[in-house]
């Protein structure tokens, strides 16, 4: 089992953020997270990394029960991409001394490398069309070329477990769409991670995405096949406004209707 979520719910001071949430990714499949901004997207995934425990509900993540297993060595096996992590990255360090990092999970690079580690580095690089980038510093890069060198540096570590949060977030169509046709790529890989990918934008998700979890308003909405969630009824009701989906190249868009 990579995720499962029996029951959980958070309260922060006398607000319920999360409200008997179950949850179940197994092995094989990729999930896309959809919710609205305030739906508690990331709060649900803070508590999958356990950065915080739940009001109460019980979490199993990569076959580990909470409370049974150090967390910190759990999280080695766990690649996170976040916007907010962009902000604590060292401008001024290489993209490939980021992507080095990854193997640490440190902001900045203190620890030894060996050869080993520049090859798979390097190889990364190459596997992502970023091989170019690899002596320029991090503040010189384009916010495609960051989330690249962030996904880069989140597999160094081969992770299980790759959470992308919003990834595509100020990116025009451009890099957008380069980005996504990299996603697909990663998950087309023999032994590749299982991929979470946040977004509020249907048409973000690729084909890749077998499944999809919808949350409203700290609930589970729908966790289903991706096919059966994007529906325009489906939709409309978890938007709370009419809306059609129309489907193109194999991929899902949202009009208001």
């Amino acid at each position: 089992m990579i995720i499962a979520l029996d029951n959980i719910s958070w309260r922060r001071d006398q607000t319920m953020i999360l409200k008997d949430m179950n949850w179940k990714v197994q092995q094989g499949q990729h999930w896309c997270i959809v919710g609205l901004n305030g739906s508690g997207k990331t709060t649900m995934l803070n508590v999958v990394n356990g950065y915080i425990w739940p009001t109460s509900g019980h979490v199993e993540v990569l076959d580990h029960k909470f409370g049974d297993v150090d967390l910190r060595e759990l999280r080695k096996r766990i690649g996170w991409v976040s916007t907010s992590l962009q902000q604590k990255l060292y401008g001024h360090q290489t993209a490939l001394n980021i992507v080095l990092s990854g193997k640490f999970a440190t902001i900045g690079l203190y620890d030894k490398t060996d050869e080993q580690d520049l090859q798979q580095a390097e190889e990364l690089l190459a596997f992502l069309s970023c091989t170019e980038l690899a002596q320029r510093t991090y503040d010189t890069l384009s916010q495609g070329q960051r989330q690249k060198i962030l996904i880069a540096r989140a597999l160094m570590s081969s992770p299980d477990l790759l959470i992308l949060d919003e990834p595509c977030t100020g990116l025009d169509i451009f890099a957008r769409e380069q980005l996504l046709n990299m996603i697909q790529k990663i998950t087309e890989q023999p032994n590749g991670p299982t991929l979470l990918y946040v977004t509020h934008h249907i048409e973000e998700i690729v084909p890749c995405f077998t499944h999809t979890l919808l949350i409203k308003k700290g609930e589970v909405y729908k966790a289903d096949e991706t096919p059966k969630c994007l529906t325009s009824e489906v939709l409309s009701d978890f938007f709370d406004t009419p809306v059609e989906v129309q489907q193109h190249l194999g991929r899902k868009w949202l009009t208001l209707a």
